[in-house]
């Protein structure tokens, strides 16, 4: 069980016997203490409290309410998951709400009732704690349910959500999208969600093999099974045991080894090339296609007992096309990430790099965006990737016809984010407001779009 930490209050109050008997209210807290901004700034440098009790009236404006709205936005700055309750006096009212305006949680109107005020404090720290576990539960494998999977698109989450509950079951997997999609990535996801994720994670591209050695290399084989035979080799099935064993490309796989895979699925035991011993294997199998399987199998080029074997559950992955917010989403983390491997001064990608990355179809679709960001990144002149670092031109040759619906909502909305941000001087709480919009909505929206406030 994880341990049960002591939340941190924040007392900002200048008023140091009223200060103390708020302390003695909160004794199921840890009590922070500050009577000014400067004072607040120095403890925030330290802590991260849940919950800020802040009175509007702060020196050298006791009086007035510039002090203590700057003192809300200095705390913003330094801890915005902080819940701030904003304390003001009868003729402060109109301040009280713009403060509420600028992203504090609520404020209260003094004098101060004990029990009031706790439960208000108490409302806070409720919030503060059910947002964490949120932030916890979304960024324990990069924001989706799935470790290495970046995805803010509706429809990618309920696949990762289908992975995540495969994972731990013992059924074959086949993974169904066009080449470049990510396949891969997700049976490795499956695979380390899986009871068997201590295991080895072996892949065969099946496609990729020469006819002549898939079935040596599916199984083994002993020395001296064939010309070149030197020694004794261990096949990928039996490399897999105990683990996972994920076939890329299976339709492409000839059919007298399909005949061989199916009789080790329904066996559970491999004979190497060349030898008689019978070898039992324990391996889940995930496999891999962007090919229309049941059409291979109305031309017999693919087995249909094979078929049920290895797709007891079936996923279907959407090209990048389908899923433009992941394409920003994406874009952004290679765009940091490549930098940093090839030690370049890249921050960002620019308003008209996302456009263009919007705009184009990716036929290729995640591995292409791979290269075309790594290629970008390498060459780009400034600390921004501009739109023809990308080289995919203006965006109309990129596309068939103009843009979809999707496409141009998408871009719309970045377009209002980033005009917001850039009003409000970077500040979330005003570029919420000027947007009429919560500030959980506009972190979510800004990570949709790969906008780093």
């Amino acid at each position: 069980m994880a341990e049960q930490r002591t939340p941190k209050l924040l007392l900002v109050e200048d008023d140091l016997g009223l200060q103390r008997q708020l302390a003695w209210a909160f004794d199921d807290f840890e009590v922070l203490r500050a009577k000014d901004r400067a004072s607040t700034e120095q403890v925030l440098e330290r802590e991260r409290p849940s919950v800020v009790l802040l009175d509007l009236g702060l020196p050298p404006d006791e009086d007035g309410p510039s002090e203590g709205l700057a003192t809300l936005q200095a705390i913003l700055r330094h801890s915005p998951e902080s819940k701030v309750v904003m304390m003001s006096g009868q003729t402060e009212r109109e301040f009280a709400l713009k403060a509420v305006a600028l992203g504090a949680y609520d404020f209260y109107q003094k004098p101060i009732c004990m029990d009031e005020i706790r439960l208000i404090v108490g409302r806070a720290q409720r919030l503060y704690e059910l947002e964490q576990e949120n932030r916890r539960l979304a960024e324990r494998h990069g924001g989706t349910a799935l470790p290495g999977v970046l995805t803010s698109n509706p429809a990618m989450l309920e696949i990762c959500r289908d992975i995540a509950a495969l994972a731990t079951t013992p059924v074959s997997v086949l993974l169904v999208g066009e080449s470049g999609t990510g396949k891969e990535l997700l049976a490795r996801a499956l695979h380390e969600l899986s009871p068997r994720a201590k295991g080895p994670f072996v892949a065969v591209n099946c496609a990729a093999i020469p006819e002549t050695l898939l079935e040596s290399e599916f199984f083994g084989h002993e020395k001296g099974a064939f010309t070149g035979a030197i020694k004794t080799t261990t096949g990928k099935v039996e490399l897999a045991n105990k683990g996972t064993l994920f076939l890329d490309e299976i339709g492409d796989m000839p059919p007298p080894l399909q005949a061989k895979l199916l009789r080790f699925l329904q066996e559970r035991t491999i004979e190497r090339v060349g030898g008689h011993k019978q070898i039992r294997v324990d391996i889940r199998i995930v496999s891999a296609t962007n090919q229309d399987l049941s059409a291979l199998i109305q031309k017999g080029s693919f087995r249909q007992d094979l078929y049920y074997r290895v797709s007891e559950g079936v996923v279907e992955i959407p090209p990048l096309r389908e899923r433009l917010e992941d394409a920003a989403l994406i874009a952004n983390k290679l765009a940091r990430g490549y930098a940093r491997e090839l030690g370049r001064p890249i921050r960002a990608l620019s308003a008209g790099a996302l456009a263009a990355i919007l705009a184009h179809s990716w036929p290729g679709n995640v591995r292409e965006l791979q290269n075309c960001i790594k290629r970008a990144v390498a060459s780009a002149s400034g600390p921004a990737i501009s739109a023809q670092d990308l080289r995919l031109g203006n965006g109309q040759d990129s596309v068939d016809g103009p843009l979809t619906l999707k496409q141009a909502r998408f871009m719309a909305e970045s377009k209002a984010l980033r005009q917001a941000l850039a009003v409000a001087d970077g500040n979330i709480s005003e570029a919420a407001r000027v947007l009429d919009t919560s500030r959980p909505t506009l972190y979510h929206l800004l990570k949709q779009h790969a906008i780093e406030p």
